[in-house]
């Protein structure tokens, strides 16, 4: 059959029945009783419980709205959304078929300008994680809907596609991404409604994370540090994780620490400064000025980077390596020390930031002291600057986070020997690599 003209739909006149012309490749010219020309398109998506494609039809829009040179573009896009999987609905192919269309309101458009907009407040690699999950599951699928037309139901399929394959917590992480963005475009007046709001519910629960094994009464913790510091390994080992202990930083950060970030080591307020790049979330989580955590030193620190300066001092790392210089420590290191000491599913290096957290809030709560507890979520990086702004202005809470580093510090430490024995341990218990005792080669 010919494909049709633009003077043959001109021409089609009403008849005594509803008749239809076709154009070829499933697209035709529904003309009614009354005279109305429109053009649909027959398809297959889906299948029924018998397993057979559903056969459905899609209503493009009326001509002469619609031209026969419109529809023909409707009709191939709307394949190319399903070749992709994605069901032609009439509103998303009456967008993509006008050319007036907004294309400012296409969820993906929308989606990227929310990213933009909100990519300060985050690390690089949290935004990058961001828009990707963002390419990789959501795009494909409903990246070229209008954002006021997508329902909850479309989103639940979507959804549903990621649990299937596993990502239960990857399914409810991109439900809360999809629903600010609604958000956003509620908040411009793109959007009416945030059908991904109520989703959670019809998602399966998240697993529950195991929770890490930590001690967390100070005599055990602090009879723990001493057994690992009595075992054979490097000197930069055991100074490494008498320094994760005093100041409750995540392992990650403590590995990729580096010289430069020490601040003020031999002045009265030292300070080490991690940079926002290598924090866990994004910057509202990170805490003070532009984004770096900032992490108060107290004296049994400064004593433990005062003796570590002496192995690695001439390296950019704080904790090189055993064989490079220019790589941190394995992320096994500190946890192969715990082991050694009999600590195993026990506690392991996480395990210290709980320590700190349960001892300190105790202390806090017994004392009377209930702002505390921001402070202390503060030095774990947990909350940011503006949620303890009422507890204490931005002078005073650093200042207080320094008290409370040093508390911290004299509770743990207490009877335990100076990291300076380390200097002069057997030279076969270290390594040949950086972190050797200088002062027992040169000695």
């Amino acid at each position: 059959m010919a494909a049709l003209t633009d003077a043959k739909v001109r021409a089609a006149k009403a008849g005594e029945k509803p008749y239809k012309l076709s154009d070829g490749s499933q697209l035709y010219l529904h003309v009614t009783v009354a005279g109305g020309r429109h053009w649909r398109m027959n398809y297959q998506f889906g299948r029924n419980p018998a397993g057979k494609p559903v056969q459905k039809t899609l209503t493009i829009g009326s001509y002469p709205a619609i031209s026969l040179k419109d529809a023909r573009e409707a009709r191939d896009r709307a394949k190319a959304l399903l070749a992709r999987g994605i069901e032609p609905t009439a509103a998303r192919v009456t967008a993509l078929a006008s050319p007036e269309a907004d294309e400012d309101t296409l969820f993906e458009a929308v989606a990227r300008r929310w990213h933009t907009l909100q990519k300060g407040r985050w690390s690089a690699v949290h935004s990058k994680d961001v828009l990707d999950s963002l390419e990789n599951d959501v795009f494909p699928k409903i990246g070229t809907l209008q954002i006021g037309e997508i329902k909850a139901p479309q989103l639940l399929d979507l959804l549903n596609g990621i649990v299937a394959r596993g990502a239960i917590e990857t399914a409810h992480r991109l439900r809360q991404r999809v629903s600010a963005i609604f958000v956003y475009g509620i908040a411009t007046g793109i959007a009416e409604a945030d059908p991904a709001a109520s989703l959670a519910v019809a998602l399966p629960r998240k697993p529950r994370t195991k929770r890490q094994p930590a001690l967390i009464d100070l005599a055990s913790v602090r009879q723990m540090l001493i057994s690992c510091e009595a075992e054979r390994c490097r000197a930069v080992t055991k100074l490494g994780l008498r320094f994760l202990a005093l100041t409750a930083v995540r392992p990650g950060e403590l590995r990729w620490a580096r010289w430069a970030e020490i601040e003020d080591l031999d002045g009265a307020e030292p300070l080490w400064r991690i940079p926002s790049h290598r924090m866990k979330g994004d910057e509202d989580r990170k805490a003070d000025a532009g984004g770096d955590h900032l992490v108060p030193l107290a004296p049994q620190s400064v004593e433990v980077l005062r003796v570590l300066h002496r192995m690695t001092g001439n390296f950019d790392l704080m904790f090189p390596g055993e064989r490079h210089a220019h790589r941190p420590i394995s992320e096994n290191t500190l946890r192969a020390l715990l082991i050694r000491a009999g600590y195993y599913q026990r506690h392991v290096p996480h395990g210290f930031r709980a320590a700190f957290s349960t001892i300190m809030n105790e202390r806090a709560k017994a004392e009377g002291r209930d702002s505390d507890r921001a402070i202390i979520d503060l030095m774990l990086a947990h909350v940011p600057p503006n949620k303890i702004e009422g507890a204490y202005n931005r002078a005073d809470y650093l200042k207080r986070r320094r008290e409370i580093a040093c508390e911290w510090a004299d509770l743990l430490v207490a009877g335990m020997c100076s990291p300076e024995i380390h200097l002069w341990q057997p030279i076969r218990w270290a390594a040949t690599g950086p972190g050797r005792p200088v002062s027992r080669m040169s000695g």
